[in-house]
């Protein structure tokens, strides 16, 4: 039995649900699960359906008469539900960058982690006790375009779905943002739009709040404004100086990036207008 997910997205309007289930009955496929959401202020309506079948889907005849029956407007995907293959980016930290190896040793997420990226050496010994290949590429004096040459360098040796940035923590630029648009998921330790850029802990602390949080979401050109997938909190105290509630916050941090991820590997996201649709 073979998995395929139907993604679409289009302008709302009457009999949307009956063309689409139609053109599925036409091509002998069984809908095992679906949803649908109309947001009525853009008028936009999104819909996302599990599709069972024996055998392999011709995509192009299945997508071009959906097309033909709901406009040339609509956004329509057809993905076979698979492993995603991905490479993530760190820094120096080992919380986010831990937790995901580990899941992947045990089989918890649905992806293959094909490699590890980092502008330190620090976390090679950690990576390779897991099998995984590790490339440091150091920044030093490099500009930043210069560093990100490199790295993209190493990237392309790789058939990438997804890039996770596990506390990397460095400032990619719009041209490095747009060679993988779509396709890089960042952690951010708050609750954005809260406490943007470097050490929100420490702004947080400076406000005196009394909840910290973290925000998994994709990269796009404006820092950490791009569309968020998943967020959480934990609850602090004024007897917590910035580094405590640093330490209190990576748990949280971790939780919430190893939820987008499954969200986004299941492909359950949809990203329109800098917001998303999660079904």
């Amino acid at each position: 039995m073979k998995k395929y997910i139907l993604k679409i997205y289009s302008e709302d309007e009457k009999g949307l649900i009956y063309r689409i289930s139609d053109v599925i009955f036409k091509f002998g496929l069984n809908i095992a699960k679906n949803h649908e959401f109309v947001d009525h202020e853009v008028n936009k309506f999104f819909y996302r359906a599990e599709i069972h079948t024996d055998e392999d889907i011709d995509k192009c005849a299945l997508t071009g008469l959906l097309s033909a029956m709901l406009g040339s407007k609509a956004h329509i995907e057809l993905i076979e539900a698979k492993k995603k293959n991905i490479v993530i980016m760190a820094t120096k930290e080992t919380h986010c960058l831990g937790d995901l190896l580990i899941k992947n040793y045990s089989k918890e997420i649905n992806a293959n982690i094909l490699s590890v990226i980092a502008n330190y050496d620090d976390l090679r010994d950690l990576v390779e006790k897991f099998g995984i290949k590790f490339h440091c590429v150091e920044a030093g004096d490099l500009e930043r375009l210069e560093h990100e040459k490199k790295v993209l360098e190493v990237l392309k040796e790789y058939d990438i779905d997804y890039i996770v940035l596990a506390k990397y923590m460095r400032i990619l630029s719009p041209t490095f943002v747009n060679e993988y648009k779509k396709k890089i998921i960042n952690i951010h330790h708050s609750f954005l739009p809260a406490f943007i850029g470097a050490n929100p802990y420490k702004q947080a602390f400076e406000r005196g709040v009394k909840i910290v949080g973290a925000t998994a979401h994709f990269v796009n050109d404006d820092l950490d404004e791009g569309p968020i997938i998943t967020q959480d909190i934990i609850r602090v105290n004024h007897e917590m100086n910035w580094k405590e509630m640093r330490v209190a916050g990576r748990n949280v941090e971790k939780n919430v990036l190893a939820s987008a991820l499954e969200l986004v590997f299941d492909d359950r996201v949809f990203v329109y207008n800098n917001k998303t649709v999660i079904f």
